[in-house]
């Protein structure tokens, strides 16, 4: 799991909005895009292996992986999400 200070900290290097960690429910829906292979990163990559966490932009629109426990604060590693699609 993440440390709470860490988390507090990390913000998106795109636009220096603060993250927080992905619900449940969002973090479903990305893993079955990366099962269905529907799901690509802002890179292009498919991403392989699902996701044991994630860290949602605050306007909802990037997620961030985390994997095993290191998040992956790389724009070209991080999913476009829609906007509507918190959870």
């Amino acid at each position: 799991m993440l440390d709470p200070d860490l988390l507090n900290i990390l913000v998106c290097p795109e636009t220096k909005q603060p993250v927080r960690l992905a619900g449940d429910e969002m973090l479903a829906r990305v893993n079955r895009g990366i099962e269905e292979g529907t799901l690509r990163t802002r890179g292009g990559e498919a991403p392989g292996a699902p996701l044991e966490a994630g860290l949602v932009r605050e306007d909802g629109r990037l997620l961030y992986p985390v994997r095993d426990d290191i998040p992956i604060m790389l724009v070209d590693e991080a999913f476009d999400l829609e906007p509507d699609s918190e959870g």
